[in-house]
């Protein structure tokens, strides 16, 4: 008697069966969590950081703007203060940046777009400070706590590598933006909504940019950034609030401590599923 043909996995070939046809070798492709990637507990609270370090950075513009409203804190220092650092910090970062980055803008380039930017804003905030007369306090204050809500959860938290470091978040920065000129608008002089708006996008553009950086050459600067901007925060939200100083604390201590636990612990219960059934993968 003639042997039966064992059946192959092709439509090419007429085999006398249905082509939906599978024999029992069907399942033995199946693999369970064949990509399960497994986390180290202080890698990821290092990783986490990342998430805290935005929230203390809206925490820090929040108590600079309310410093200004009270009148605990001058325009001309803020703007004068970060202007200079923000000086040094770029010195830094083009020295850094430049053994290890291909870049086609000079200083020239930066210094002028910068000039231009801070002369086109000077001109707009008489517009800024006077923007939102109409509207009252109440929602002003809605709308910039929902624009930096957006700005934290939408912020690029994924790593990067030197060629492409930078901040990919455009939504993130311009609900920022936004929320600045909200809170500027509600400020006393042209003088206040200038210095609050360019400390934002220094703040919130140029800062990250630079830490992007410091954390690509010098990863351990990660837990350094974490503890410095955790603490600058804590510091200025006690000389307001003790409420809003003990919430902040809680905050930091849940995302930065247990969420990495919790992920760990919840690995075990993860089922996926993969086989010959899934599309091709192309295999680099």
């Amino acid at each position: 008697m003639a042997s039966k043909e064992k059946w192959e996995k092709v439509l090419y070939k007429k085999q006398n069966v249905p082509d939906n046809y599978v024999d029992d070798s069907f399942l033995r492709e199946l693999k369970k969590n064949s990509n399960l990637r497994r986390y180290d507990y202080w890698t990821t609270v290092s990783q986490s950081g990342s998430v805290t370090q935005q929230i203390s950075s809206v925490c820090i513009f929040l108590m600079i703007f309310i410093y200004m409203d009270e009148k605990q804190l001058l325009p001309e220092t803020l703007f004068y203060t970060t202007t200079i650092l923000t000086v040094i910090s770029y010195g830094i970062y083009c020295w850094l940046k430049l053994p290890a980055v291909e870049n086609k803008r000079t200083s020239y380039d930066d210094i002028k777009t910068g000039v231009m930017f801070l002369c086109f804003l000077y001109g707009l905030s008489p517009v800024i400070v006077s923007l939102t007369e109409t509207i009252s306090t109440d929602t002003i204050y809605a709308m910039t706590f929902i624009m930096l809500l957006t700005n934290i959860v939408f912020y690029d938290y994924s790593p990067d590598d030197i060629q492409v470091a930078r901040v990919k978040g455009t939504l993130s920065l311009n609900a920022a933006t936004f929320a600045s000129v909200c809170l500027a608008s509600r400020l006393n002089t042209t003088w206040h909504a200038f210095a609050i708006v360019t400390f934002s996008f220094e703040w919130f553009a140029l800062w990250p940019l630079f830490t992007q950086l410091l954390k690509v050459l010098y990863p351990a600067s990660q837990n350094i950034l974490t503890v410095l901007l955790g603490v600058t925060s804590l510091i200025l939200l006690s000389t307001w609030t003790t409420v809003a100083t003990i919430v902040f604390l809680i905050v930091h201590l849940f995302i930065n401590f247990f969420c990495p636990f919790w992920l760990i612990r919840l690995l075990p219960y993860k089922n996926n599923i993969k086989g010959q059934w899934d599309e091709a993968e192309i295999q680099d």
